[in-house]
């Protein structure tokens, strides 16, 4: 997986729908990241997975549907299915840190292939992620690049393709409206 390519995807969607209108400090973009981790660790409260299996075999039924006709059925298919699930949210922490990254134009050079797992609860697991978006010691590259593998490694020990969670995320992401209808930022 390409961080830095999709880095720059997210940025330039993020620009697109009206979420860099204004300039906002680094505490702001790392409290919606955390936000986002809140919203996994809802998510895996409530028992809410996506279903892939569903998802895929809605979208394998192509009737040579119109491109609008094609991004609605998506659309839907991606609320009904995946939208709030524990694998959405861990993409969109994901996506929440590249587009951070393209913000402030930072590249990860290094391998990012995440460590073997060690099985602790998730919202623990999360708790660590949050602790480490906070830690002001180390550069906003080093916690953006320690939050990415930790999602990965979560993902990667538990079964969950994570780079599919967040290219359909992203896809998703485009077809929304401008600043989604309405939100502040």
């Amino acid at each position: 997986m390409d961080l830095n390519k999709l880095a720059e995807e997210a940025y330039a969607t993020a620009c697109e729908h009206g979420w860099h209108d204004e300039e906002h400090c680094d505490e702001h973009y790392l409290m919606l990241i955390i936000t986002e981790i809140a919203e996994a660790v809802q998510a895996d409260r409530n028992g809410k997975h996506a279903d892939v299996a569903k998802f895929k075999e809605w979208q394998k039924k192509d009737f040579s549907l119109l491109e609008e006709t094609r991004e609605r059925r998506f659309k839907e298919d991606f609320e009904e299915y995946i939208k709030n699930s524990v694998e959405s949210e861990l993409a969109d922490i994901v996506i929440r840190c590249l587009d951070l990254m393209g913000l402030r134009g930072i590249t990860l050079e290094c391998n990012c292939e995440p460590e073997e797992y060690e099985r602790i609860p998730f919202a623990e697991d999360m708790f660590w992620t949050c602790a480490v978006l906070a830690h002001d010691e180390y550069s906003l590259q080093e916690r953006l690049r320690s939050v990415i593998l930790s999602v990965m490694a979560y993902a990667l020990g538990n079964g969950i393709d994570i780079e599919w969670f967040i290219r359909k995320k992203m896809e998703y992401n485009r077809l929304r409206p401008y600043k989604n209808g309405g939100k502040k930022y």
